[in-house]
């Protein structure tokens, strides 16, 4: 498959790294020429540009990385999908849901396949529990607890993600969605929606702690917890069944060797049985979620996380922004 990649910092260069031995990436773009150049030298000799819609309109490009600041991201899919092409777009797919409106609409139409970047639901971890899940040994699930966060560095208060008008919201926009995301692969939709962001530390416009009580119409919980404010980075995802629990920590790096354990119920209770699975290794996670969308193209079905999906978090998100206004202006 032949790629463009729009946008040529962190992401842009771990999507590159992510293609298979077969993939090519044959044209790279980004506003800054000197990182669209270094991106392109890392490809193996793809064209480098500074305009995206030349990009995304090359015809010997069949699928589009779009891993660009939230103000471009349905702007730069929209133009991809108009091109015809298959897209894979960063979280969190826009800046709010009503820009994903017309991508959705336009995708369906053309029947391209468009993939939302929740990578994390590709983490070794989240696999495991996945088929654990599945397995039946949880029982049903009763309600989700998770923490997710970082503390920043010198002088983030100036960087695009804590400008609203760039990002379109803070740290709930950013780790938040995540946090989301994976609720609703393990619970499902939430109708009722509850929540509170709040600007604690950094002097930004933009909120530092988002807060959220979300509810499905069966009455299960997602109790999450996404900072700006973690002064030891933190992810804690914890999911719990009438049979057992299963708590998932860390992700690599800064946040702590991931793992997985299991906490399985005994009939008279008391401690339970324990089984813990490590995963030391690289993150593998960004690999697996381009094999994953190549095979949804290959057999011409829906991408594994649809911008459905997408608007469904932003959603949730815009929706705990729009009660924090008000409950501040009254």
């Amino acid at each position: 498959m032949r790629f463009a990649i729009i946008g040529c910092g962190l992401i842009g260069a771990k999507r590159l790294r992510s293609l298979r031995a077969e993939d090519q990436v044959v044209v790279v773009c980004d506003p800054v020429k000197e990182r669209a150049e270094a991106l392109a030298k890392q490809a193996r000799g793809a064209d480098a540009l500074t305009d995206w819609k030349q990009a995304v309109a090359r015809p010997d490009v069949d699928a589009v990385f779009v891993s660009t600041s939230n103000d471009a991201l349905a702007a730069v899919t929209m133009a991809a999908v108009q091109a015809g092409k298959h897209v894979v777009v960063e979280k969190p797919a826009a800046r709010n849901p009503a820009e994903l409106v017309p991508v959705i609409a336009e995708a369906e139409r053309r029947g391209v396949c468009v993939h939302v970047g929740f990578n994390h639901r590709y983490h070794p971890a989240f696999q495991q529990a996945r088929k654990l899940l599945a397995s039946g040994v949880m029982g049903p699930l009763m309600f989700i607890r998770a923490r997710y966060g970082h503390g920043g560095r010198v002088g983030y208060d100036k960087e695009w993600r804590a400008n609203p008008e760039i990002a379109g919201g803070g740290e709930l926009l950013d780790q938040g969605v995540h946090l989301i995301d994976l609720s609703r692969w393990f619970l499902g939709d939430f109708p009722s929606v509850q929540g509170h962001v709040g600007t604690f530390f950094w002097d930004m416009p933009a909120e530092d702690n988002g807060f959220l009580l979300l509810k499905t119409a069966q009455g299960q919980v997602a109790w999450l917890h996404a900072t700006w404010t973690e002064w030891k980075n933190t992810f804690s995802f914890e999911i719990f069944g009438k049979h057992a629990k299963l708590h998932i920590e860390g992700l690599g790096g800064s946040y702590g060797v991931e793992k997985l354990s299991y906490y399985k119920m005994k009939p008279e209770m008391g401690p339970p049985e324990t089984t813990i699975w490590e995963y030391p290794g690289e993150d593998n996670s960004w690999r697996l979620e381009l094999a994953d969308f190549v095979a949804a193209v290959e057999a011409k079905r829906p991408a594994p996380i649809t911008l459905r999906d997408a608007h469904a978090a932003l959603t949730i998100v815009h929706q705990v922004y729009a009660a924090s206004r008000a409950a501040t202006q009254g």
